[in-house]
């Protein structure tokens, strides 16, 4: 089981990684203590026990509970991991978005994983701020053992909604594997728009990378259009190595996700990604 150490010191590794779509308002993680802005009278805290109903501060700074409430997975059907027996938590992730024309609020608690499940558990809540608080929705975004905001977490398809995106990872020696999930807001609940699996390797002869980037340019209603770039780079390290090294080489396969009024969701005009993730899989 990753130690609540080690989910710390990853999510400081991915703080570097920027989308070329940022927001004015960024993921922050805030102290649960802390009280919620425009509501002296409510916590974090307050807001994350909608979610572990018995969560409470412990003596090492932690916050510490049981079970989750009941929730569905963001991709559906038996996907996901389970929580563990006793939640650890050391903070939580706070984004205010937009949907609907309406200001929400987003936080995602990754709670961790149980000893025998090989994904983590992570939720992603959805708050309603105006007068009372109140859980609009919470489902399980996690897909790996550590689930994080892809900084910064959102991309505006409209003048009054935000996409969201999590990311769930795990590292060993030379290789990540990270799978993205978007996921839009509509009718005060989650729904997944895609899951973007990619993957990076660092053997002594090159180091090969991933790298995901989105733009929304906007123009279409109700919600823009978004274009997922992965873009995919092989680097010969120079070293003598046992392999021989490849060439350097890069290149960027793209999807187009499109909202399509018929089936009432987002469509990718291409399986570009899927066939990048069976590729990916003969190299793990």
């Amino acid at each position: 089981m990753i130690s609540v150490l080690s989910r710390l010191m990853l999510a400081c590794l991915l703080l570097p990684w920027l989308w070329a779509a940022a927001s004015a308002q960024a993921v922050s993680f805030p102290e649960l203590n802390s009280a919620v802005p425009g509501h002296q009278d409510v916590t974090y805290l307050d807001l994350a026990k909608m979610v572990v109903p018995d969560l409470a501060a412990s003596d090492d700074g932690f916050f510490k509970g049981s079970a989750p409430i009941e929730m569905r997975h963001i991709l559906g059907g038996d996907e996901g991991g389970s929580p563990p027996e006793t939640i650890n938590l050391p903070n939580a992730a706070v984004l205010p978005i937009k949907a609907g024309s309406k200001e929400r609020l987003a936080m995602l608690f990754d709670l961790g994983q149980a000893e025998d499940s090989a994904e983590g558990f992570a939720v992603l809540a959805l708050y309603d701020l105006a007068g009372k608080p109140r859980l609009l929705d919470a489902v399980n975004v996690g897909t790996d053992q550590n689930s994080y905001f892809r900084d910064p977490g959102k991309l505006a398809v409209g003048p009054g909604d935000d996409v969201l995106i999590t990311m769930s990872t795990h590292f060993n020696s030379n290789q990540g594997y990270v799978s993205t999930i978007l996921i839009l807001v509509r009718g005060d609940r989650f729904e997944a728009i895609d899951q973007i699996n990619t993957f990076d390797e660092n053997v002594c002869a090159y180091k090969r990378t991933q790298d995901l980037s989105f733009q929304a340019p906007g123009g279409e209603k109700p919600y823009a259009a978004i274009r997922a770039t992965v873009t995919d780079a092989t680097v010969p390290s120079g070293e003598s190595c046992e392999e021989p090294a490849p060439e350097a080489v890069s290149h960027d396969i793209s999807v187009t996700y499109h909202w399509d009024n018929a089936e009432s969701r987002y469509v990718g005009d291409s399986d570009a990604f899927e066939r990048l993730s069976a590729e990916n899989a003969k190299r793990f």
